[in-house]
């Protein structure tokens, strides 16, 4: 299991039919040789699994990745199980640049987010 830096970007969405890189998540998971989340590892190293929220000009937010039963990911915040934003099939994507992904956030829209890098922790 190796830890990973993930950065998303908003890509291509109604109010920004050129994505923008100002609005998105950075957030720390382990990964497995094929880059999919490894959920042994997640449980073994879980504290380390932050996640920021940035979104142009507002304060950032700073919360956790979480794993619940069914292979649900979500990131979740200090709010509680009411603020966290699920992740569609999270358990599915292999962490590859270039591949999109799609979020639930807190206005219960969905958004699709490509993720720009992907990074080895020290």
């Amino acid at each position: 299991m190796t830890l990973k830096r993930i950065r998303l970007e908003l890509a291509r969405t109604a109010e920004f039919p050129e994505g923008h890189p100002g609005c998105g998540y950075e957030f720390t998971a382990p990964l497995d040789r094929k880059g999919k989340l490894d959920t042994r590892g997640w449980a073994q190293d879980k504290e380390r699994c932050g996640v920021r929220r940035f979104w142009q000009s507002t304060t950032d937010e700073h919360g956790s990745l979480v794993h619940h039963r069914g292979n649900q990911w979500a990131f979740a915040w200090p709010g509680g199980a009411d603020d966290e934003e699920p992740i569609f099939r999270l358990d599915k994507h292999a962490f590859t640049v270039g591949e999109y992904i799609s979020v639930t956030e807190h206005d219960g829209v969905s958004r699709p987010f490509r993720i720009v890098s992907v990074e080895a922790l020290n």
